[in-house]
């Protein structure tokens, strides 16, 4: 652009020629210093009125996190509410048949527990602190009180969604209702609180857990219901602790310890004669010694030589 194309721009603005157009450039207005001062002050250009507009977004979103956890602690309430109303609500269910056999149990273990009886497996433990003892002798005393009572033992293969395992419990079959009917199967568990209990877990489970009885004594259907109860009360403990749930305490293994194909065995006492070193009731024999027998009586045409003790 020459010297001759510059013309003179008008008051407030600035014009320039380039070839046959004019172009206009209006005059922006300079700010001052107290215009920067009041901008910053007003909260413009990323100062400290906009962290102050930021922080005031953050604290909406903190506002929405927590009224989000505050209903997640409701739910959670209601959840463990309705498990134990749930639990409260099978356990009190009970047949005449199951009631029976309940009381039976409970004087079979007070027999056992009083009596002292040798544990036939350690020796210098009593049964009542064995399992497998316990078991045998609570199912003897059972079977003496006229019901048809076995040692059951379940077994199951490792599949894709639980590992292989194995349990051993107690159950009495009823046929007192007919042959049409079929028997009525009420399941025995002596340690059944035991089977439960979860290590790390939350109080709400806990003490969920702690209704449960000791001994139960009930027929399948309840005892379907009570697993259902504590798996799903197993599964939000897991949760709401953020810890993995082992597939041992999911639901079909649970089931597989109970309700799955299991063998009957009656126990040795009335299965046929004591085997040797066993008395009928299943206690061990004490051993004999060879310093204690007496040949004499054993030996009697036997040659014998005086021997002088020094």
């Amino acid at each position: 652009m020459t010297a001759e194309e510059r013309r003179v721009p008008a008051r407030g603005g600035r014009r320039m020629t380039w070839g046959d157009r004019d172009f206009e450039f209006p005059e922006q207005p300079v700010a001052s210093l107290s215009d920067i001062d009041e901008f910053l002050e007003e909260g413009g250009g990323g100062g400290e009125g906009s962290r102050g507009s930021f922080s005031s977004e953050e604290g909406l979103e903190d506002d929405e996190e927590g009224e989000g956890s505050c209903n997640n602690a409701e739910e959670s309430k209601k959840f463990w509410e309705t498990q134990h109303q749930l639990l409260q609500g099978v356990l009190c269910r009970s047949s005449s048949t199951a009631t029976r056999i309940r009381n039976a149990t409970k004087v079979a273990l007070k027999e056992v527990r009083a009596a002292g009886i040798p544990c036939g497996c350690r020796p210098s433990a009593a049964a009542a602190d064995c399992r497998s003892c316990l078991m045998r002798e609570v199912c003897v005393r059972l079977q003496s009180a006229g019901f048809n009572a076995a040692v059951c033992k379940s077994k199951w293969r490792s599949s894709s969604y639980m590992p292989s395992g194995e349990h051993t419990f107690l159950d009495v079959v009823d046929d007192s209702a007919g042959p049409k009917k079929g028997g009525v199967r009420v399941v025995i568990e002596l340690n059944f609180r035991a089977e439960f209990v979860i290590a790390r877990a939350c109080g709400d489970y806990d003490r969920l857990v702690q209704r449960l009885p000791e001994v139960f004594v009930g027929k399948v259907e309840r005892l379907q219901g009570v697993i259902k109860i504590l798996c799903a009360a197993a599964k939000k403990c897991m949760k709401e602790r953020k810890m993995h749930m082992g597939p041992w305490r999911k639901h079909r293994y649970m089931q597989a310890k109970w309700l799955g194909t299991c063998e009957r065995t009656a126990p040795l006492a009335l299965a046929g004669p004591p085997v040797i070193g066993f008395f009928s009731d299943g206690r061990r024999k004490p051993k004999a010694s060879m310093l204690t027998l007496d040949l004499h009586e054993k030996l009697p045409d036997a040659h014998r030589t005086a021997v002088e003790v020094l």
